[in-house]
């Protein structure tokens, strides 16, 4: 069985212009990192002109579809019927994404047969963890 979930989404780049650009994402989970989740952005559809990902909580996104939820770099909260709104901060700026709730949906559904919500824990190897670290204090 695979170790990780990738699932492309249509995400609408809200901008100063009246129409949203559609760019290319993914959202991305890797079960040795059970709680949290990526959505990568390719080059062409950033700024810099580099690929983007930026990691958060399964638990932020998932709350996000109820409620608006996270006070830092991430922010995400409903937005009408079947659009969640996903907000990225950083020093340089804001980028605000619209994707389909159905997506989301569909990608932490997902997810939680890969690893079940409330048992993340039981895929980490905290005794390897702590050995990597002790081996990189030395």
């Amino acid at each position: 069985m695979s170790t990780v979930i990738e699932q492309p989404v249509e995400a609408r780049l809200v901008a100063a212009a009246p129409r949203m650009q559609s760019i290319p994402a993914t959202l991305q989970y890797d079960r040795t990192d059970p709680f949290a989740v990526r959505m990568a952005f390719p080059a062409p559809a950033t700024l810099e002109g580099v690929d983007v990902c930026w990691t958060f909580a399964r638990e932020l996104l998932a709350a996000g579809l109820k409620d608006a939820e996270g006070d830092g770099d991430v922010r995400v909260r409903p937005y009408g019927f079947d659009r969640t709104v996903l907000e990225f901060h950083a020093p340089e700026g804001t980028a605000i994404v619209h994707v389909h709730s159905s997506d989301v949906r569909r990608f932490l559904q997902a997810t939680s047969e890969l690893v079940p919500v409330g048992l993340e824990h039981l895929q980490l190897d905290l005794d390897h963890d702590l050995a990597e670290l002790m081996r990189d204090a030395f």
